[in-house]
């Protein structure tokens, strides 16, 4: 099994768990975490549900605090809320009322940061994420895939450090979905965004990642760091090396799931 101890100079740590644990009432929900994400770097999390993923998202974000442990964001203990992270859910979350361009400052008037440079920014995003046209129509209007690019964009607003995705592409087919992991990549890496991206496809994960962390009954089981080109394509999909890394990804948490059955 591979644990998570890489050696790591501390002044590239983002965000950072020191021995996390926090409980319910029937359990625990993080188990002694320790673990960091690096400035830039996209780690995928993998597990059944239940195991812990939406704690660990909560407790990352500031949106819970540890019962025992630290989360550190840039080398301080975190306390409340994180400001410079963006949110995707599974669900894109629009306003109906709303066109595309107001969902998308929703973020900066609610802060009371909006100016006028701000609806060049979005007309950008919309440009980056092939949407350009649609900046005012409503999401009633758009496709499940638009919807998805628009929730991609409000999250990226704010400009965050990191990006938190929560099963964003699970309601899209097959082939959107693969445009969207394209389009995610180029964006984020561009702009040298740190990625926490929950899922339970496999194969989204090694595509998309710089690391694959498995979880089970909240501790990281295994991890796996993905030896491909940075920039990906579609045909890197069908490539031995990439089948490879799946394969491997997929028997180790086969394994963590007969194990804590039987023991």
């Amino acid at each position: 099994m591979t644990t998570y101890t890489d050696s790591i100079s501390n002044s590239s740590i983002l965000l950072e768990f020191k021995d996390v644990s926090f409980s319910y009432k029937e359990g625990w929900g993080i188990s002694s975490l320790s673990w960091h994400i690096n400035k830039g770097e996209f780690q995928t999390f993998v597990g059944r549900s239940g195991c812990g993923k939406s704690t660990f998202l909560e407790l990352a974000s500031g949106l819970s605090l540890p019962q025992l442990g630290v989360v550190e964001y840039h080398g301080e203990s975190l306390k409340r809320p994180m400001q410079d992270i963006g949110f995707v859910f599974q669900s894109p979350t629009l306003l109906d009322w709303m066109d595309v361009m107001d969902n998308i400052l929703l973020p900066k008037k609610l802060k009371s940061s909006f100016n006028e440079r701000d609806e060049t920014q979005v007309r950008e995003l919309l440009a980056d994420l092939g949407i350009e046209n649609c900046q005012h129509a409503y999401p009633w209007q758009l496709s499940g895939g638009q919807q998805s690019r628009v929730a991609i964009a409000r999250a990226l607003i704010n400009q965050p450090n990191i990006l938190m995705m929560d099963e964003p592409f699970a309601a899209l087919d097959s082939i959107t979905r693969e445009e969207h992991q394209e389009l995610l990549m180029k964006i984020c890496r561009a702009h040298h965004i740190a990625v926490i991206f929950v899922t339970h496809d496999v194969q989204e994960a090694v595509f998309l990642s710089d690391r694959v962390c498995l979880m089970s009954n909240g501790k990281i089981v295994d991890s796996f760091q993905i030896n491909l080109p940075k920039m990906r394509v579609t045909s890197l999909r069908y490539e031995q090396i990439f089948m490879n890394q799946v394969a491997d990804i997929k028997k180790s948490l086969l394994g963590n799931e007969f194990d804590k059955h039987v023991s």
